[in-house]
């Protein structure tokens, strides 16, 4: 009886001999040698990727940011911000809070909030105050990174996270916060660099959106203007 010929079988015999690593690796090669034409001729890849934006980029910020989920929150100087950081406490009802900057701990105590380091009864942390690495107007990121003085718990282990900014913080696209976070550290960009963008949130569990599965689940911003 005449076997029946396996759709498998029209491949040359020495890919059908091979175990499956030896098949992709023939496979890649066989490309590699005879490789298919190039139907996108003449493309510019220094093109921009997206449209201009329509707004200054503190105003696209402001927009894409609060889009996603974020609580944005202008100061017209950096005495404003103090004035709106302990409005907030205040109608919050937070007593104490999480820092490891020297500069916000002293905002915190003038404030007459009580201030504990990371460390410091972690399992207790409800909110943190950080600072940033950049704003990026086009996605309302913000990026932060593990060479900040609050390295990266403070990020994503409270349920609020309050972070302090500045106008001059504000960059386009992603890529130039991250030649920004390169120049600013002599070419050597930190272990972890991340953007924030809104409250974290998740819908993988029955397709139900739950907030803070990852991380905070409220994020504020304060932003100072202090390019005047």
């Amino acid at each position: 009886m005449k076997k029946r010929r396996s759709r498998f079988n029209t491949r040359p015999e020495h890919i059908r001999e091979s175990t499956t690593r030896e098949k992709v690796l023939k496979n890649i090669r066989h490309a590699l040698l005879d490789p298919p034409e190039n139907t996108f001729h003449g493309v510019d890849k220094n093109m921009p990727i997206y449209k201009s934006m329509a707004e200054e980029p503190d105003i696209t910020f402001a927009s894409e940011f609060t889009k996603a989920g974020g609580k944005f929150i202008f100061c017209e100087s950096p005495e404003d911000m103090v004035e709106k950081v302990v409005s907030l406490f205040d109608s919050k009802l937070w007593e104490q809070a999480w820092s490891n900057d020297e500069a916000l701990i002293g905002l915190l105590k003038h404030a007459g909030i009580k201030v504990n380091n990371s460390g410091a009864n972690d399992i207790e942390m409800k909110v943190a105050l950080t600072t940033c690495e950049f704003l990026v107007a086009r996605q309302g990121s913000i990026m932060v990174s593990s060479a900040q003085i609050s390295g990266r718990k403070m990020n994503i282990f409270p349920e609020i996270h309050v972070i302090i900014a500045f106008t001059s913080q504000i960059v386009s696209e992603i890529s130039d916060a991250l030649n920004k976070i390169r120049n600013k550290y002599d070419g050597k960009i930190p272990s972890m660099v991340s953007l924030i963008t809104g409250p974290s949130r998740t819908a993988d569990i029955e397709k139900t959106l739950v907030m803070g599965a990852h991380g905070p689940k409220e994020v504020y911003l304060f932003m100072a203007d202090d390019q005047k």
